[in-house]
């Protein structure tokens, strides 16, 4: 049996004339998570090598959040973001989210919400526990089968359990956004969390027996078209949500998992898979991704949040965001009811999003395979003992030594030491 503690629903006015005794209106959540898509490939970040123009709508008439840290890699991320909790709570390894944990999946499910996933799980083989995704709080879902089938052409897809035979000729990620949005028409005069974990922008899936097929085109789409084809289908997201009159009341986040691709699958020749690697710019700097490492590359993602009407449009913040964070945020802004039997290490940020006072965090933590760092928004201080000073050093080439350090990075390094070290002893 779960614990719970009701957190007090927020004033959340959306409508100039309501009266004081209505109750606050429950937004409806749409939660688009991209899939290797660091900061520098979108336009309102500076990135300038692919066109996003409905992704940067969503923030020149939302809020762009430029200090949000993600794992370097999809399956940490993941179980993070659902579970407000840090890796070394959960222990979670690659591919898996604990039998036993409680995703925002769960709580918005009790809470009344209608709940569905559409895209990338990864959290487990579906062959072997197909009712898996229900069990972790998703009534309804439509998912590739990882490790069993292409997620692009010919996709093999499950859908609430059981494998469609009706998509050979369709497209996964039109699949996906197909389901997505017939979720939200079907559920418009209900409260809904519509959880849609991209899998564009990855590459073609090379873990599985024979290579997927090319499709159409005869080749593998380059990351700049799964980047740009994915800024469609966003576009296609708020299309319908502006058709059902739905966006005031609807909480509409774009968010990544983790940053870009290092190198990307071009082709499948003589018996292997070719990569070649990617670059991005942002002005006249050429910025190579960086999945899979601890740096800013492959752990600083774009998060726009956008509800006209609440959130003031064309507006950024330097507020840090924990991937841990977005747990208690959902749950703040739709009054639900959070379990206590386990810590939450995230931070509702929903009083920020609906302009109240509010006190924002002092640091983020990320770690993967025994690596981790600590960081404000300028200090950045690694298990390891390097220190770095992003603002001048965005690359982490030139590490400060402690007797390096001035007075003001001194004081920064021993507090961040200490809240590295706190959490080192909460194991």
């Amino acid at each position: 049996m779960w614990k719970y503690v009701l957190l007090l629903p927020l004033a959340i006015t959306l409508v100039a004339s309501c009266s004081k005794e209505e109750e606050p209106q429950r937004p409806n959540i749409v939660f688009i998570l991209a899939d290797d898509v660091g900061t520098e490939v979108i336009g309102s970040y500076g990135g300038t090598s692919y066109s996003t123009p409905n992704i940067d709508a969503l923030a020149e008439t939302g809020l762009q959040f430029n200090h949000a840290y993600s794992a370097p890699v999809c399956s940490p991320s993941r179980v993070k973001l659902m579970t407000g909790r840090y890796g070394f709570r959960t222990g979670q390894t690659w591919g898996t989210i604990p039998a036993d944990e409680i995703t925002f999946g769960h709580i918005l499910r009790d809470a009344g919400y209608e709940v569905a996933l559409s895209g990338k799980w990864q959290m487990t083989l579906l062959k072997d526990d197909p009712d898996h995704i229900r069990k972790m709080g998703f009534d309804e879902s439509s998912v590739f089968g990882w490790h069993e089938g292409p997620r692009y052409y010919e996709p093999l897809i499950y859908e609430n359990g059981k494998i469609r035979d009706d998509v050979k000729d369709a497209y996964g990620p039109d699949v996906f956004n197909d389901f997505i949005l017939d979720f939200i028409r079907r559920n418009k005069d209900r409260q809904f969390f519509a959880y849609y974990p991209m899998v564009l922008a990855h590459d073609i899936s090379n873990d599985l027996d024979v290579p997927p097929p090319t499709g159409p085109i005869e080749r593998y789409e380059t990351f700049k078209e799964n980047i740009e084809y994915a800024d469609t289908l966003v576009g296609e997201v708020v299309e319908v949500l502006d058709e059902l009159g739905l966006r005031e009341n609807t909480l509409l986040i774009y968010l990544s998992d983790n940053g870009t691709p290092h190198h990307y699958i071009t082709e499948y020749s003589d018996g292997e898979y070719v990569k070649e690697p990617v670059f991005s710019a942002v002005g006249d700097q050429m910025i190579q991704g960086g999945k899979s490492y601890l740096t800013d590359q492959g752990t600083h993602v774009p998060f726009i949040a956008n509800w006209p009407g609440t959130i003031a449009p064309g507006t950024s913040t330097d507020i840090l965001v924990d991937f841990s964070d977005f747990l208690p945020t959902i749950t703040d802004l739709t009054g639900s009811a959070i379990p206590t039997d386990r810590v939450i290490d995230g931070r509702s940020f929903a009083a920020f999003l609906n302009g109240r006072d509010y006190v924002p965090r002092e640091w983020a933590f990320q770690e993967w395979e025994g690596k981790a760092w600590i960081r404000d928004q300028r200090w950045k201080l690694y298990l390891d003992g390097r220190f770095f000073d992003m603002s001048a050093d965005p690359f982490e080439q030139n590490p400060i030594a402690p007797g390096e350090d001035s007075e003001a990075s001194a004081k920064v390094r021993v507090f961040l030491s200490e809240e590295l070290h706190r959490l080192r002893q909460d194991r």
